[in-house]
């Protein structure tokens, strides 16, 4: 079997967490490249082979095979193309790039020198998104009219070079990437519009907060929102079908199933006063019509990710992630950024 040895270029906080919770038989972390003597004196420690300002002779080691691309996300081009010209194969944390253009010539360039190339969107499995697409999947709320998708941080800062727009940094460059991929895998329908509004509510140069809605050609929709400073965080999912409602409150997976024992075919002909005022339509359902079910269970690893790569090294199977949808997000980053300059719902125009 032949395994993935890989080099880590830029051992920050993602180069650690790699080599360090990569536990997977067929992969081997076998050096790290960095500007940081620090940062390398615990590769080092790790076992990994440093190489220190020397990406020539971290390139040349022909003991990687692989090379994981862990650097700010304006260097992932520049070091997908010098990988490949060296004969390794590329592991790109996201965004793969900060413009298709960039992205068509990674890609064209992997094919040419015949390694392989693939991004690491790891958040499809995460245990929330998998709760919601078996939901999703499987029908278990009927028809679906709303998906949301939230996500609030509580500490308000972004971290180092993610605050520069030279770097690629802002929140769409960072969370909104895996939060649309997952909104695209979950819903396999052609986009009709895109709309974003991108606010900088702590920094000065790169988007710390928004709301984007994309819309689907057969009436489906969903509403992603993040910000950098939530206080009292929203639950993460939210999904509204006609016989049911799913709440996921964390990344942990918490949450319930909502349903009722029956449906109200018309509202009560009485108004009755509670805290909503004068009302219908809030008052409360009949004790017993409302039932709460656990949410459905999942079972499920990112080191599938890292399986699955083990297995195309081997011939087995093809990659999790597509470079056509990775691609397709980029697009809709695209298009989120110039809804967010215009103010307006954006046609788009990539899925005619």
């Amino acid at each position: 079997m032949e395994e993935l040895r890989v080099g880590v270029l830029g051992f920050g906080g993602m180069g650690h967490y790699h080599s360090t919770n990569v536990k997977v038989p067929g992969v081997h972390f076998v050096a790290a490249c960095d500007l940081d003597a620090e940062q390398l004196a615990d590769a080092e420690k790790m076992g990994l082979k440093p190489y220190l300002n020397d990406e020539d002779a971290f390139f040349a080691d022909s003991g990687i095979n692989t090379v994981l691309l862990t650097v700010p996300n304006h260097l992932h081009k520049q070091y997908a193309i010098k990988a490949a010209k060296a004969g390794k194969n590329i592991i790109c944390e996201k965004p793969a790039a900060l413009c298709i253009e960039d992205f068509d010539e990674m890609t064209r360039i992997a094919k040419e020198c015949r390694v392989l190339f693939e991004v690491h969107q790891n958040r499809r499995w995460d245990k929330d998104f998998r709760i919601i697409k078996k939901v999703y999947d499987e029908n278990l709320v009927g028809n679906i009219f709303n998906i949301e998708s939230t996500l609030h941080a509580q500490n308000c800062k972004l971290h180092g070079w993610h605050e520069f727009k030279r770097f690629g940094g802002g929140m769409i460059w960072d969370w909104s990437v895996h939060l649309i991929d997952q909104a695209l895998f979950l819903i396999q329908d052609k986009i009709d519009t895109v709309y974003a509004d991108l606010k900088r509510v702590f920094c000065t140069e790169v988007d710390d907060y928004y709301k984007i809605i994309i819309k689907f050609r057969g009436g489906q929709s969903i509403t992603i929102s993040h910000s950098t400073y939530g206080l009292k965080p929203a639950p993460r999912w939210l999904v509204m079908g006609d016989r049911g409602t799913v709440v996921v409150e964390t990344f942990a997976g918490d949450g319930h199933l909502y349903k009722t024992t029956e449906f109200v075919p018309k509202l009560p002909p009485r108004i009755e006063l509670n805290p909503a005022g004068p009302t219908r339509s809030f008052i409360p359902l009949a004790p017993g019509v409302l039932v709460t079910e656990d949410l459905p269970a999942v079972e499920t690893s990112w080191l599938d990710y890292y399986r699955n790569w083990v297995d195309v090294l081997n011939g087995k199977g093809e990659f999790k992630i597509k470079n056509e949808e990775v691609r397709r997000v980029l697009a809709v980053i695209e298009a989120i950024f110039e809804s967010g300059k215009t103010g307006l719902a954006i046609p788009f125009k990539y899925d005619n």
